[in-house]
């Protein structure tokens, strides 16, 4: 396979990494939906001009990232599963002073569809932003029931 700006970016990319830090928690795999990836496409085409990370307050599940050089949609994604430790699962909640929810999104089991976008803005920097139905991070519930696979970190 040649190397080119798509490495890394296609919907099946985004889709394994998810899949996986999901597998991991005994979460069943999320599918790609066209719908979600437009709406997706379209709020991350407004952000080319500024790449601001402000969320679009729609529908859906979301999380959204910003990083310069080769910044992928499996680097973005990498980094929302990497909040992992930082999410407490026998108190449903983050380690205190700790950011977790974009993984809680990732492994959300509710949410089956998903939808990612990733643009250059006009500064040079990529805006990469995954959309997720139906959403997840509601108060009070859980993103996954435990089971034997979930350890302790």
């Amino acid at each position: 396979m040649a190397p080119s700006s798509l490495a890394q970016n296609s919907p099946q990319d985004f889709l394994n990494v998810h899949n996986t830090a999901r597998a991991q928690v005994g979460v069943g795999p999320m599918i790609w939906d066209s719908r979600v990836a437009a709406y997706a496409r379209n709020y991350a085409n407004q952000r080319q001009a500024d790449c601001r990370l402000v969320h679009s307050g729609g529908p859906y599940g979301e999380n959204i990232a910003m990083g310069t050089g080769a910044f992928t949609g499996r680097a973005a994604v990498n980094l929302w599963v990497q909040e992992r430790p930082n999410y407490d699962y026998n108190s449903n909640s983050c380690i205190a002073g700790r950011v977790c929810g974009h993984y809680t999104q990732v492994v959300w089991s509710r949410s089956v569809r998903l939808g990612c976008a990733r643009v250059r803005c006009n500064n040079g920097a990529w805006f990469i932003i995954c959309n997720y139905d139906p959403p997840g991070n509601y108060a009070g519930q859980r993103p996954y029931s435990g089971g034997s696979s979930v350890s302790s970190i």
